[in-house]
């Protein structure tokens, strides 16, 4: 009988492309792969460790996974992905519930790894290099039958002042072009209609490979596969976004238009401070084209409370770009200390005013979203089924990413997931928009 192996990942989505790697090659060499840790031989859980919220959500899911093992109720437990690198040397002493490490270099050798653990060896630890070149892995789908991730960079050379991520997952590496393609070509024939397009910093796409930013090339080969629906772009960062990239978004008829901007702040001392490259005025500046060129265009971004040195005056200063610049989408976080950051060498941050900040944000970003939803009323978008809760269809516009921005609900009968039907939207609830099938 072939073991059991219970997959559990954690983090980004650039991180589950990676289990979905797994996935593939465990399956491959004759594993039983399944999201259902019950029973299990061995459970794997990909892991994040970004920031200390994802830090801690790894370490309970460990803690967990250790009960359950104590129990007889799984087997061996692997660690693999952020967590695993960025604390490979601590990690495996302060967590003996670990059989195996796995760091982010080496997702390619989980099966060696997972053989050398269910054969009793004491606690193999594997770790790759983080800057080799990416292995091209096929992938076990487990977003929806509808849309996927498509990764197509790993890595990031940023910098940013608070991030750990360069010395997590190594510096910026492209994927070919023609390896991309293959892959989103792929994914279409198995029925997929959207591919978001991730990595740390999109807009840098080719510049280690190509000697040149080659985004819109590539999308411009992206939109000419036939059976792709709709292309949505994560993480483009502001000073990077260009004419020849507003245009290809603006005038494509696949490309969605909804952008995804990490702004971080709109104070330019706490911008320098966290090592960007931009200006607030800049982004308001950058904000103002794009709402120009791509008529009724929605933004998400993600913004940091209470970085050391954020002020009163700074914090008010984001307080009212949020309020006045009304991005349809943001994420707020609040400042987190990572060693090994230029950030957590500055004066030690005061985490009970960045919880608060953080909080004034969100209940700032709730009011510009609840009135852009009620905005929708009266309007008529095309929906992506995904699926059927109690008596209704629930699915995704152009406006809403996977995971992160909730679901438009639907009234109708004999809906099919992957399906594409005009919504007219009637009314909001609990903050999503309600609409029936415009005939």
């Amino acid at each position: 009988m072939n073991s059991r192996i219970g997959i559990i990942s954690l983090g980004c989505a650039k991180n589950l492309v990676n289990t979905e790697q797994m996935m593939f090659l465990l399956s491959e060499a004759g594993f039983y792969v399944s999201g259902d840790i019950t029973n299990a031989d061995a459970v794997i859980v990909n892991t994040c460790g970004f920031i200390e919220s994802a830090k801690m959500e790894a370490i309970d899911t460990i803690l967990e996974l250790g009960r359950a093992k104590d129990e007889g109720r799984i087997g061996k437990i692997i660690v693999a992905g952020c967590l695993a690198e960025r604390y490979k040397d601590e990690v495996m002493a302060q967590l003996p519930e670990i059989d195996c490490l796995v760091g982010v270099g080496s997702f390619g050798k989980i099966v060696d790894a997972l053989q050398a653990t269910l054969h009793g060896d004491d606690k193999p630890a594997t770790f790759g290099d983080i800057n080799a070149p990416l292995n091209e892995i096929d992938r076990i789908i487990t977003t929806s039958p509808a849309w996927a991730y498509l990764k197509i960079a790993e890595g990031c050379d940023n910098r940013c002042a608070y991030c750990i991520i360069p010395d997590i997952r190594g510096r910026f590496r492209s994927r070919p072009v023609e390896k991309i393609i293959e892959e989103a070509r792929e994914l279409t024939d198995r029925g997929i209609k959207e591919l978001i397009v991730v990595a740390q910093d999109v807009t840098r796409y080719g510049l280690d490979l190509y000697g040149k930013r080659s985004l819109v090339s590539l999308l411009k080969e992206l939109c000419g596969i036939d059976a792709l629906r709709w292309i949505r772009l994560h993480y483009l960062y502001p000073d990077e976004i260009d004419e020849e990239l507003i245009d290809i978004i603006a005038n494509s008829d696949k490309i969605v238009k909804y952008i995804d901007i990490p702004i971080q702040h709109i104070n330019d001392r706490i911008l320098r401070k966290m090592n960007r490259r931009y200006t607030g005025g800049e982004v308001q500046a950058l904000l103002r084209k794009l709402r120009g060129r791509i008529p009724g265009v929605v933004i998400r971004t993600s913004v940091i409370a209470g970085l050391p040195g954020e002020g009163e005056e700074e914090f008010e200063q984001l307080s009212e770009f949020l309020a006045e610049a009304k991005i349809e989408r943001a994420g707020v976080f609040e400042y987190s200390p990572e060693e090994g950051t230029t950030a957590a060498l500055m004066d030690k941050p005061d985490s009970d005013t960045a919880a608060s900040r953080a909080q004034q944000l969100v209940d700032i970003q709730s009011c510009v979203m609840d009135q852009f939803n009620e905005n929708r009323i009266g309007s008529t978008t095309a929906v992506l089924i995904e699926g059927r809760e109690d008596s209704q269809y629930y699915g995704r516009s152009f406006a809403e990413s996977p995971d992160v921005d909730g679901w438009i609900r639907v009234n109708g009968n004999s809906l099919a997931i992957g399906e594409f039907v005009d919504v007219h939207i009637t009314s909001v609830e609990n903050g999503e928009p309600i609409g029936e099938i415009q005939k």
